[in-house]
């Protein structure tokens, strides 16, 4: 099955939103808190606010990225 480029960028951003709120939010709650009885419920609370910041502004600056770099390939 092929994805249309719209398709495309909301599936690839999602991905990547997934994939870097995942580090991004243990990293910073390690850093932040330790490693308390209670981390789990803590990363997972960043994670998801993470994922649901990281995702739209994902959406949003792919297209400038991918437009910014075609100009500079050429």
């Amino acid at each position: 099955m092929k994805l249309n480029e719209l398709y495309y960028t909301i599936v690839f951003a999602a991905f990547m939103s997934l994939g870097m709120a995942f580090v991004m939010s243990f990293t910073m709650t390690l850093v932040n808190v330790g490693l308390p009885p209670t981390f789990f419920e803590i990363w997972m609370r960043a994670y998801l606010i993470g994922f649901l910041v990281g995702w739209p502004t994902s959406i949003t600056i792919l297209p400038i990225v991918r437009r910014a770099l075609r100009k500079l390939a050429k």
